[in-house]
């Protein structure tokens, strides 16, 4: 897998919470913003999963049989 480099900003305070956690755990600043994005995306996917459920109830979206869903694809 490869790894870019990726630059952002962050509040002070953010970044030197991530310096004292990286010090304390003698982990690199990286492997830490990496694992913390993970969880977020994890309680993210959650939050996605409830909104389309949600639209679903509320008739925003609907479902597509997945019979039809092979048909289009030629399945």
């Amino acid at each position: 897998m490869s790894r870019p480099k990726v630059i952002f900003t962050l509040d002070q305070d953010i970044i030197d919470e991530l310096n004292a956690v990286s010090a304390e755990l003698k982990e690199k600043k990286s492997h830490i913003v990496e694992k913390a994005l993970m969880l977020y995306f994890d309680a993210l996917d959650i939050r996605i999963a409830d909104k389309r459920m949600n639209d679903l109830k509320k008739g925003k979206s609907k479902l597509i049989p997945a019979k039809e869903v092979y048909k289009k694809l030629g399945l």
